[in-house]
């Protein structure tokens, strides 16, 4: 065989992988397909490098099989949401463009070549939508958690963890990573009017993050009979986060309250509270343990929930 006979053959494999893309492909083999098209194109390293990342979170929020002809524009606008509002990392404004631009590119060349009917991403603005003030707990709503907390743990099988949960996220605002790195020992009871907590980074670069916060003296008992009736060996809740936001949701079905509790919502429901009882800010962006840049946006949405209805 010639060398052109050769290259002619090289060129055509290509658009006959490209051929193989239906709708029925699962996400994850339309990304490595993608991937392939992207160097063919002579995309720069790093755009390559940024677009896969881009998708791999979009893999992961939709899952690796889901096949590429299902994915609809409100598919992508739930995952665009998730990347501003609930992945628990703040999604920086040129962070968002870029994700927007992957998606846009990926699934026009899904489009182009055929694989699925119609473009999911076309019909998605560009300008990201503003995002929401966050849900915080009203004084009415805490009241009626910290009830059925308390008769959680009175019950004839009492259950201590919700109770304690809720507060320690209550008097702390600290976030879900934070409360499942706690350790029995990093709790500080040496004086039983101010109980206090280290919150503790075994990551050196977050180590700016280390803080000791200061805990209301209702938890103390709580604590102590957690300790005793799950005796936990290594972290103070030795199960996942899932387990917890969980414990949270069941506890607002028991309070009788019309929408779930999160991690998120308690945060910036202390946030809010500490806020409008005039904590200094400084001293607030070191007790939540945020940047300096991420504490503009913070405080922003803090001043917003604190203005009048």
């Amino acid at each position: 065989m010639g060398k052109r006979a050769r290259n002619g053959m090289a060129k055509q494999l290509p658009l006959l992988e490209e051929a193989k893309l239906k709708a029925r492909t699962p996400l994850a083999e339309a990304v490595e397909a993608f991937k392939g098209y992207m160097e063919r194109e002579g995309f720069t390293l790093n755009t390559r490098k940024s677009f896969l990342w881009d998708l791999s979170l979009l893999t992961r929020y939709l899952g690796d099989k889901r096949p590429i002809g299902s994915i609809s524009s409100q598919d992508l606008k739930g995952f665009l949401d998730y990347l501003l509002y609930k992945r628990g990392a703040p999604c920086k404004p040129k962070s968002y463009a870029r994700r927007l631009t992957t998606l846009k590119v990926f699934f026009r060349w899904l489009r182009k070549i055929g694989a699925i009917p119609e473009d999911p991403a076309a019909p998605i603005p560009h300008k990201p939508a503003k995002p929401p003030l966050p849900d915080v707990l009203t004084d009415e709503e805490i009241e009626a958690l910290k009830s059925a907390a308390n008769r959680l743990a009175s019950g004839p099988e009492p259950d201590y963890r919700p109770l304690l949960l809720f507060l320690l996220l209550l008097s702390t605002g600290m976030k879900k990573s934070e409360c499942l790195n706690l350790r029995p020992v990093d709790f500080d009871f040496s004086d039983p009017a101010s109980p206090a907590v280290l919150i503790r980074y075994s990551n050196p670069k977050m180590q700016y993050k280390e803080r000791k916060l200061a805990l209301s003296p209702e938890i103390i008992p709580a604590f102590k009979a957690y300790l005793e009736q799950y005796k936990p060996k290594g972290k103070l809740f030795e199960c996942t986060g899932r387990n917890l936001e969980y414990v949270l949701h069941e506890l607002a079905q028991k309070a009788g309250l019309s929408r779930s509790v999160t991690f998120e919502m308690l945060r910036w429901t202390r946030a809010l509270k500490d806020f409008k009882a005039g904590m200094e800010p400084e001293h607030l962006r070191r007790k939540l343990g945020l940047s300096r840049i991420r504490w503009i946006e913070f405080k922003e949405a803090l001043e917003k929930l604190a203005k009048p209805l």
